[in-house]
């Protein structure tokens, strides 16, 4: 007689859906390691425990602690936020805003810089990590395209770049300022350089 399999087994194999609960347990257990011991100090096997799970159920979903931490930091990716339409200049407040508002939080604080690190010594790993801020990207193709026929921007704006322009102002005055916080001082001016140009 053929032996039932295991509930284990059962959900084992390609294309098991992962179980919502398990995904949140870990990502709150990397959020709150990195915060108390820094992403250096960061293990996995810290993670599994405190999460309640396995090293290989933790493996199954991230194949690297950067992958792994780059979600709990981010676990919205930042997404461009838009004023009524005819407020250019708002719409990049909020941006900026947002911006500042995902760059500065403990958690993120936390695990940017051992993060870039490791970004910056392995391509295959940042683009897999960038793939997650394709919807941002494209959001904010579609806002320049319509502030662009609405006449609220100039035409050849590039869009990806103003996304690199917003977020590594952010992640400049992020590390400048390491013990403040960015205000809203902070944000109107940037997003009014971003907006107006320098050049007379």
């Amino acid at each position: 007689m053929k032996a039932e399999p295991s509930a284990v087994d059962k959900g084992a194999g390609a294309g098991r859906p992962r179980d919502p609960r398990i995904d949140a347990a870990i990502l709150q257990a990397a959020a709150e390691l990195v915060v108390e011991v820094g992403y250096s100090n960061l293990s996995l096997a810290a993670v599994a425990e405190r999460a309640g799970t396995t090293k290989t159920a933790l493996y199954r979903r991230w194949p690297s602690k950067a992958e792994l931490v780059h979600e709990a930091a981010f676990a919205v990716p930042p997404n461009a936020v838009t004023a009524p339409p005819g407020d250019a200049a708002g719409d990049l407040r909020a941006m900026m805003a947002g911006a500042r508002d995902a760059f500065t939080s403990p958690v993120v604080r936390a695990a940017l810089p051992g993060l870039i690190a490791d970004m910056a010594r392995n391509a295959e790993l940042t683009a897999r990590i960038m793939e997650r801020f394709e919807g941002l990207f494209e959001v904010m193709r579609h806002w320049v395209a319509d502030s662009v026929s609405r006449g609220e921007a100039r035409a050849g704006v590039d869009p990806d770049r103003l996304v690199e322009l917003i977020g590594g102002a952010t992640l400049l005055g992020m590390m400048l300022r390491p013990d403040e916080d960015l205000a809203d001082d902070w944000v109107q001016r940037i997003a009014d350089i971003i907006a107006h140009g320098v050049v007379a």
